[in-house]
């Protein structure tokens, strides 16, 4: 790619940039701060491209400041009112319950995090037995003053005596990594910097951990700061100055390195990848051994996810010659693939994560994007199938290969997150952490439909709304969905969309290609040159429940984040004429330049990248919803939202896209910005944040779609 130099730019003041382009759209009912149209145009592959707001890339400017302002003041302006109190009043309601981590037990301990319901950030607990009383290790509430520091990973030494903890201040994606006594509460002198995505893996002795972490700045160009990612030994109560490093790849630099240590304390092994390609590598050695790490598996030829070992009989879970998964064992003193073992065969269910407990293996598997819980022995042979409350998710299970217990946690639509504790002793299951909420579930279902994609895949669609509900064709329906990085929709609790159930609202999720439900194969369908079949997946599923009476165009809602936000902005540029209103959160959308920033590069593998393939720029450029905006058209209302501290999608991608909307817009809907301060991508966002930013969003539904509320 070239560029033609960006023209010499003074910055103005905001009331020149509020009259801007006025002119053209007189009679409008919204009076936009349009953005000025700059001169910048790149060269792909022999194609000249426009790049009008390339001056709002920059987020420091004046320029830049004053429009951002001047939108959230537009949109704030538009939204408040007496209803956004009340939604904001009934979501505080909502969400004053109870809120559970599930357990982790380390040295005969229970470690798990727990919110009493308000808390900006929840708490660090441990009890030294079931019925123990808790008691506090870390409470992030008390690091900064306005809820936005936050406990963003733990891992907790074998002795269950010491925690290594990773705290992200504003949202940022970037930590910093603290050792903590348990019984104390004092931390360790040292504090480790240039975390990110960084995995802990504690020597049996705790004498300390490996961590992975990139450069420190200034060592690398600043374009390659989540580059060069790197093992290090941290000697516990040693300074980072002194940390050995254990493992790099100078020449392989977009590759990626997560460390765990076995059970037995014996290997030390690296989960290497690339970016979100979910064909990864594994790299091993004894924890003791002197000698290089052995490339066990380094061809990224598939997903290889260890599950455990005994002695030197490694377990994988891959899906290797198997799409939807498969358990295999290797002989890692002679790990010819020949010698390869497969324990439990691929199924119809998708395989969606393994654990070993109790000796056992815990096998969590997908049926149409829920799942069931599934218990094999060593040799593969079935044993029993765990009961679960319903068509739900297993969000996530804790146990180790010596434990006789394990827990897991369970939701669904309707359900929250809820921990149960199972025996394997006497077979039983027991709730652990189930908490109850101000919301009356009996009166909703759940169920789960096929839409006809346009080539006529089949793809799978949660319903759930109030029972008995007449399909008049006018409820207002709220599309959920997300379709790529082989992520699979299993039905999820959301605290915010009990308001919009409680208000009549029907809420729709569709799995769609690109995600997990069904296996790699599925994954593929919905990547590269193939994404356009995600768009096809979900406005199918929108055309479905217009069809069949659920609701209408002007009463559809469709809302997705991240790259659920580059799904709804492309199906609403795609399809104007389907969609009431449109919900773009933390969005990735210039999708010729998203991997210049940050961790963009990380999304090649299902992206593409325009700049070094003609055939990606044209699939890109095909869909990419910032090139696809056309003058003249009435587009349905949006409401783009981002923050001013994303580092994982940049927020220029939200600006520039409101400020080429606003402007080729021929309807009276808005199309709205909202800007979030000290606010990263999501996680670790307070609660005070996430309430205000819900009811934001539901405030807008509400108005556009005409819902009382009531």
């Amino acid at each position: 790619m070239t560029c033609k130099p960006l023209s010499t730019f003074v910055p103005v003041v905001l009331t020149a940039l509020l009259a801007s382009c006025s002119a053209a759209h007189t009679g409008r009912t919204i009076d936009y701060p349009f953005a000025r149209k700059g001169d910048v145009v790149d060269v792909y592959h022999g194609i000249e491209i426009a790049d009008p707001y390339r001056w709002l890339e920059d987020a420091g400017s004046d320029e830049t400041l004053a429009w951002v302002q001047a939108q959230n003041e537009l949109t704030l302006g538009f939204i408040d009112g007496p209803q956004w109190h009340s939604i904001n009043e009934r979501l505080t309601e909502l969400w004053n319950f109870p809120k559970y981590s599930l357990p982790e037990k380390e040295g005969g301990r229970y470690f798990f995090s727990r919110n009493d319901g308000l808390q900006d950030q929840p708490v660090y607990y441990v009890q030294d037995s079931l019925d123990g009383e808790p008691r506090v290790v870390i409470d992030p509430n008390a690091l900064s003053t306005d809820g936005t520091t936050a406990l963003t990973g733990t891992t907790v030494s074998r002795d269950g005596k010491l925690v290594a903890y990773l705290v992200s201040r504003s949202g940022s994606d970037w930590q910093e990594l603290r050792v903590r006594d348990v019984d104390s509460g004092e931390d360790y002198e040292e504090i480790l910097e240039w975390c990110k995505f960084t995995d802990i893996a504690w020597k049996v002795d705790g004498s300390g951990f490996y961590y992975n972490r990139f450069p420190d700045p200034g060592s690398v160009p600043e374009e390659d700061r989540n580059n060069y990612n790197r093992v290090y030994w941290h000697g516990l109560g040693t300074p980072q100055s002194s940390d050995v490093l254990v493992y790099e790849r100078p020449d392989d630099k977009e590759l990626g390195f997560s460390p765990w240590i076995t059970e037995d304390g014996k290997y030390v092994v690296l989960w290497v990848y690339r970016g979100t390609d979910p064909k990864n590598r594994i790299y091993l050695k004894e924890v003791e051994s002197e000698g290089p790490f052995n490339l066990l598996l380094d061809e990224a030829d598939a997903m290889y996810a260890p599950i455990g070992n005994v002695g030197t009989t490694f377990y994988f879970h891959t899906d290797l010659d198997a799409p939807h998964g498969r358990i295999v064992s290797m002989d890692v003193a002679s790990p010819e693939l020949g010698g390869w073992k497969e324990i439990v065969p691929e199924a119809e269910d998708v395989i969606d994560f393994v654990a070993i407990v109790d000796g056992q293996f815990v096998v969590a598997y997908m049926r149409d994007a829920w799942n069931r819980l599934v218990i094999h022995d060593l040799s593969g042979a079935f044993v029993k199938e765990i009961d679960l409350p319903g068509i739900g998710s297993v969000a996530g299970l804790s146990g180790k290969q010596e434990h006789q217990e394990m827990f897991f946690s369970y939701m669904s639509f309707l359900q929250p997150l809820s921990t149960f504790r199972y025996d394997f002793a006497t077979g039983e299951t027991e709730a652990f952490h189930a908490p109850e909420i101000d919301f009356d579930a009996e009166a909703y279902e759940t169920r789960q439909v096929f839409v006809t994609s346009k080539d006529g895949t089949k793809v799978p669609m949660f319903i759930t709304h109030r029972k008995g509900l007449v399909l008049d064709g006018n409820a207002p329906t709220l599309l959920y969905g997300y379709g790529g990085f082989n992520i699979g929709l299993t039905p999820r609790f959301s605290i915010s969309r009990l308001i919009w159930l409680e208000a009549g609202g029907v809420y729709a999720v569709a799995n769609l290609r690109g995600g997990s439900e069904y296996g790699e194969e599925w994954h593929q369908a919905g990547i590269l040159g193939n994404k356009q079949n995600v768009f096809d997946d979900f406005i199918a599923a929108g055309e479905w429940l217009v069809e069949n009476g659920y609701t209408n165009p002007s009463r559809l809602a469709s809302i997705g984040g991240s790259n659920g936000g580059l799904l709804t902005a492309v199906c609403m540029v795609q399809r104007p004429d389907l969609w009431g209103a449109v919900i773009s959160a933390v969005p990735v959308i210039d999708m010729l330049r998203y991997h210049m920033f940050s961790v963009g590069r990380y999304w090649v593998s299902d992206y593409g990248n325009a700049e070094q393939s003609k055939e990606h720029f044209e699939f890109l450029h095909d869909y990419s919803p910032l090139h696809n905006i056309e003058e003249g058209v009435a587009y349905p209302a949006t409401f783009v939202t981002t923050a001013d501290t994303d580092d994982r999608v940049v927020p220029l991608h939200g600006k520039k896209f409101v400020a080429a909307m606003q402007a080729a817009d021929a309807g009276e809907n808005p199309i709205l910005l909202r800007v979030e301060t000290k606010a990263g991508h999501g996680k670790g966002k307070p609660t005070s944040k996430r309430i205000e930013e819900a009811a934001d969003i539901y405030a807008f539904l509400f108005k556009i779609l005409g819902i009382s509320g009531e």
